[in-house]
């Protein structure tokens, strides 16, 4: 009686356990997809033959959808657990642009890749459209974690990130509290706390600042009584002899066949431009804060040494703790590393995940 008794226990057990095991794939298949498609008809990135593509989405923590592409090599045992690498867009663009650029090649290098949309941009979910929430940012880096991390073929103690401009600094800022994020590259980073505060070179002053903050807030009055969501920032729609060269240097790619993408749904006229009346909550974002807190998971930070951006990156260097690296690529500004495959060094970034993620 006593060992039919065990026996029934043991049974109850075996039985909870795979039911509790259907219960959380059945609850990981009703949040996510994953769906193979075809890379043609993109014109900024390419995806070799060997390598397969899948749009996928999964929820971060506030049950957003988090849009992406997934890149698996075609000769990956996917009976075994391999090293991932998120890849993050720059601030105002969309996955399709750049951030596939960096996850396709480095999917031929071998490795499995995600890019991601951030929350109220591309093809994620968050209204208004174009809304600024770094925090939200940050999440949607950590949420990237939990879905490779719950893929069969991921080693989830294997997944680095990379971020691209603006990316730069939102993945710095989700690695300080995620530390499943085992290695961190930057390309051309902005800090966007900096930014927004400062400017570049710190040429804003703080009553400047404080201009941009209310006209914000008198904004804000006007979309809570219904009225039309006005933008701002971003990247000029037309070129004349007044044009700074940095906007030049964006309207190249952004409003050029080099680079522009428009989103499903999305505008032209809306492309690149946060709301303005949220576009102020930048100004409290400090990512480099307690950025020698990531130490000792490595950091490399990748800017052109002709770059406008690279104090940020130079900036979160001198912060940062070891193992840390700069580097510099010769003859390239900040948008050069966006999509100019010559100019990146995928074989840095091939060397850094390759020594970094087992």
């Amino acid at each position: 009686m006593k060992r039919l008794g065990i026996l029934t226990i043991a049974s109850i057990m075996l039985f909870g356990g795979a039911s509790a095991q259907k219960k959380t794939k059945d609850q990981t298949e009703k949040t996510t997809k994953m769906e193979q498609i075809s890379p043609k008809g993109y014109t900024i990135f390419r995806v070799n033959d060997n390598v397969t593509m899948y749009d996928v989405t999964f929820k971060n923590q506030y049950k957003m959808d988090v849009a992406g592409h997934l890149f698996i090599p075609n000769n990956l045992d996917r009976n075994a657990k391999h090293a991932a690498i998120i890849v993050g867009h720059p601030m105002g663009a969309v996955k399709e642009q750049s951030a596939n650029v960096y996850a396709s090649n480095m999917a031929d290098r071998g490795f499995i890749t995600l890019s991601i949309d951030l929350s109220f941009w591309g093809e994620s979910a968050g209204e208004p459209r174009n809304v600024v929430a770094p925090e939200i940012y940050a999440e949607d880096f950590s949420a990237a974690v939990d879905f490779l991390g719950t893929r069969l073929f991921v080693d989830r103690n294997n997944i680095g990130v990379i971020g691209v401009c603006g990316s730069g600094s939102f993945v710095i800022s989700a690695a300080k509290i995620d530390p499943r994020m085992k290695a961190i590259a930057t390309v051309s980073m902005y800090d966007m706390g900096s930014a927004s505060r400062n400017a570049l070179n710190h040429s804003q002053t703080l009553e400047q600042r404080k201009k941009i903050q209310e006209e914000a807030v008198e904004q804000r009055y006007i979309e809570f009584t219904g009225g039309e969501t006005k933008y701002t920032g971003g990247t000029v729609h037309k070129l004349d002899e007044n044009t700074h060269p940095i906007q030049r240097e964006f309207y190249d790619f952004y409003r050029t066949p080099r680079g522009e993408y428009i989103p499903k749904d999305g505008s032209p006229k809306t492309t690149t431009h946060p709301t303005l009346s949220s576009n102020t909550k930048f100004n409290n974002f400090y990512p480099f804060n307690d950025i020698e807190t990531i130490s000792p998971r490595p950091l490399l930070l990748i800017t052109g040494d002709k770059a406008h951006s690279k104090e940020f990156s130079e900036d979160a260097y001198k912060r940062a703790a070891e193992p840390k690296e700069m580097y510099y690529v010769p003859n390239a500004g900040h948008v050069d590393l966006y999509d100019k495959t010559d100019l990146i060094p995928f074989d840095k970034l091939d060397i850094f995940f390759k020594k970094y993620l087992q």
